[in-house]
């Protein structure tokens, strides 16, 4: 099994190419769904969050606004909540991708926001990186509600620079053009890496739970 990873800085497209990626027939693994589903009531980083940063759980669930106001520009409680997580959501991840191996799916996907800054670029066979024009990019981030010039250049800064994610991309898909020209970018690379073996999965000493 072939496993893409699927990235891009806020705002560029992904997940719109993570939708057309899946209509292809390619599944996808949403770790920002992951994340909401860890933090939900009931979820598994509830009680550790609790612990973590007294205040961000109300009625057994996370407060993502009083979680982020904790960690906004606060690198040492950022890396906190990221030590909580990351471990939780890699694990979800492997999960998929083992279900994806027993149905014997050619590719699978892993949308991981923060790849590169997290090294998932080495738990892939090949890296797909959405990429627009920075004005494009702004356009749509700033039409969220609720966000600021402020908080994107916050998030910004921790991303790594979508300069830096297009020259180590396998491929570069454009979102900027046109969904066709997104559509038919996407295309093009599940052809060719459906003719490719997958040297990532599974991982080194990996042990089915």
């Amino acid at each position: 099994m072939f496993v893409l990873g699927l990235t891009g800085s806020i705002g560029m497209g992904k997940s719109t190419a993570a939708k057309m990626l899946a209509a292809m027939g390619a599944p996808v693994c949403d770790s920002d769904r992951l994340v909401h589903g860890l933090l939900a009531k009931g979820g598994t980083a509830v009680p550790a969050i609790a612990a973590a940063f007294p205040g961000a759980v109300v009625e057994g669930a996370v407060d993502r606004r009083a979680l982020g106001a904790a960690v906004f520009g606060n690198p040492p409680a950022l890396a906190r909540l990221e030590a909580i997580l990351h471990p939780m959501v890699q694990a979800a991840q492997r999960r998929f991708l083992a279900r994806a191996a027993r149905r014997r799916v050619r590719v699978a996907v892993l949308d991981i926001p923060l790849l590169f800054e997290t090294h998932g670029d080495k738990r892939v066979d090949a890296v797909l990186v959405v990429s627009a024009p920075l004005r494009v990019q702004t356009s749509r981030v700033l039409a969220r509600p609720g966000m600021t010039a402020e908080k994107f250049a916050g998030i910004l800064a921790r991303q790594t620079p979508d300069v830096e994610k297009r020259r180590r991309a396998d491929w570069v898909i454009p979102s900027g053009a046109g969904r066709l020209t997104t559509r038919r970018a996407l295309a093009r690379a599940l052809r060719v890496v459906k003719g490719r073996p997958g040297r990532r999965w599974p991982p080194r000493g990996y042990a089915p739970v």
